[in-house]
């Protein structure tokens, strides 16, 4: 892109990531407003939030999909009017069903995130689009402290019609701002959604956010909640089959068993928990009154400015993260940012006497979650083909928003069994066990991303050795075996051959085999078969990691069919 169009670009990018965050939020601050102007229960209110968020859930890697294919300014400019649409039926006087359609269509907007950041990797430089994609990433979590206050305040003035009415506007703006800035996608991709796949995913995360959601039915009525989560579970293991059988999957699963995307999802989704955690717990104290021996009693608008220290120091954390890369690798930056959260975790549950010291903890929350966020797509992003990112960092996202919900329920849980009966709150030792819980959930994710710290410097570091007992110390080589079953597309395999050798040529490969002669023998099949030689076993799994393979592979797609393996010689 030319330079002026990629400045244009950027904050269009940020701004579309930053609204779809904070409209999706807004159900927050107005559950109480939207008990009392619907005349509904405080559970059935609490389903403004929870729809957005499981449409959200379910939208994410169906558009992750849209977005890998030619289509994807058309997907982001839909997704758009959709969300416009399901604003205006929040500002519309419409019974209280329309206004959960409405939150619904603003949920799916929550999709558009992983869009924004694969938009960013395709349209600009290298070392330009990390940062950028490190910020999107960011205010897609700090939205919610932008939009907290203002949804609060609005509803303190005129009312939660008022309040969502925000949400149309800033909705409408993002879709303007889309259509003005957003570009095509690069030629030559190709996508398509299963819908099986789709629909059973939309299933199990509805009971998974239902189960999350309810919590009273966990404490009431144990064995049919039990009877739900093994169902959400056979219906996710039915989803992984269903994905892994289909030639166009919403998700690459075989992807995700990559030992850095695995851990990186496993971090989200504990780590979500955690920061989730305390975020709530923290909001929840400030709004208790006074009456239950602790508290400030503040209105929703004045607890709304509890999370602009969030805001603040999270888009602070991102802007740095970035520099910070050059020097320590991202699973370390993943894990300092949980020993941040942890630190938050630890000042809360010792000091909350005072509002400063909910300020203090807060900030110190926005700046481990902003560092988390900034550093989680380079985790995943490096073993990532280019045009697969939109599709990869969906799957991220949806592992969020399952940790996010399942944050929530647990703080509630924690605090409904520390209430006494005949109490309406909860005793101020239930804030310290939940704080203590979240300690160390984000105990486990220092820990998840140090392994994975440990994996990269061990794989992707060509000159590391290891002696063989067997050559007197000398390095034993490595091969790429390539066994081709069916080639379905040849010239996708001839795009790939051409990109695959310059990723494996200065990486060190030499081809030592490439599709000649075959007489097979026993249970052999003669089928075309490459061998590429390396010096080291760890200099063939960093060549297969490298960013320069992935855009291969990205070419070869689903064009053909093969059996690839890495082996280690005996010298």
């Amino acid at each position: 892109m030319a330079h002026s169009e990629a400045r244009l670009l950027v904050p269009a990018l940020m701004f579309v990531a930053l609204v779809v965050a904070a409209v999706a939020s807004l159900g927050a601050p107005l559950i109480t407003s939207v008990a009392t102007s619907f005349h509904v229960s405080l559970g059935s209110a609490q389903w403004t939030l929870t729809v957005a968020l499981l449409s959200g859930a379910v939208a994410t890697p169906v558009l992750g999909r849209l977005g890998a294919g030619p289509h994807r300014r058309a997907t982001i400019l839909t997704t758009l009017a959709v969300v416009v649409a399901g604003s205006a039926l929040t500002v519309l006087p419409l019974p209280f069903a329309w206004l959960l359609a409405g939150r619904a269509a603003q949920g799916v907007g929550l999709g558009l995130t992983a869009l924004m950041m694969g938009v960013a990797r395709d349209h600009l430089p290298e070392e330009r689009s990390a940062a950028v994609i490190a910020l999107i990433s960011v205010v897609s979590i700090i939205g919610a402290g932008v939009g907290y206050p203002l949804a609060a305040l609005l509803a303190e003035l005129g009312g939660v019609r008022a309040a969502y009415g925000l949400g149309l506007v800033v909705t409408a703006a993002a879709l303007l701002t889309a259509w003005r800035s957003i570009p095509q996608a690069p030629e030559g991709r190709s996508a398509r959604v299963n819908v099986a796949s789709a629909l059973v995913l939309a299933a199990a995360l509805l009971l998974v956010l239902f189960l999350a959601g309810e919590r009273t039915l966990w404490s009431r009525h144990l064995a049919v909640a039990a009877g739900l989560a093994v169902v959400a579970v056979l219906l996710l293991c039915a989803w992984a089959v269903i994905e892994l059988r289909s030639t166009a999957p919403l998700v690459d699963v075989r992807a995700v068993r990559h030992p850095a995307v695995a851990g990186a999802n496993l971090a989200m989704f504990v780590g979500g928990i955690g920061m989730y955690l305390l975020l709530t717990l923290i909001t929840r104290y400030a709004q208790t009154p006074h009456g239950a021996g602790y508290g400030f009693g503040l209105t929703t608008f004045v607890a709304g400015l509890v999370l602009i220290p969030f805001s603040v120091l999270g888009f602070v954390a991102g802007k740095l993260t970035p520099r910070v890369r050059t020097r320590i690798a991202d699973p370390l930056l993943l894990a300092g940012s949980a020993v941040v959260v942890g630190g938050g975790f630890a000042l809360f549950a010792a000091a909350r006497s005072n509002l400063a010291e909910l300020f203090a903890a807060m900030g110190v929350l926005g700046f481990g979650v902003g560092g988390f966020a900034a550093a989680m797509p380079g985790v995943i992003l490096a073993v990532t083909p280019t045009s697969e990112t939109s599709s990869a960092m969906s799957l991220n996202y949806v592992v969020r928003s399952v940790g996010y919900c399942l944050g929530s329920a647990i703080g509630g849980l924690i605090l409904a069994a520390g209430t006494a009966p005949g109490h309406l709150f909860p005793g101020d030792s239930a804030y310290t066990a939940a704080a203590l819980v979240g300690t160390g959930a984000m105990a486990i994710t220092t820990l998840t991303s140090l392994a994975l710290a440990r994996r990269r410097s061990t794989e992707t570091n060509p000159y590391v050795r290891h002696a063989n007992p067997n050559t007197g110390g000398s390095m034993p080589k490595a091969y790429w075996v390539s066994v081709y079953r069916t080639i379905a597309d040849p010239g996708k395999l001839a795009a790939y051959n051409k990109l695959a050798r310059l990723a494996v040529e200065p990486a060190g490969g030499r081809t030592i085999v490439r599709g000649g002669r075959v007489v097979a023998y026993d249970a052999g099949i003669a089928e075309r078969t490459v061998l590429v030689e390396f010096d080291s076993f760890e200099q063939a799994v960093a060549a297969r990691e490298s960013a320069a393979y992935q855009e291969a592979l990205a070419a070869l797609s689903y064009g053909v069919e093969r059996d690839f393996r890495i082996v280690e010689g005996l010298d």
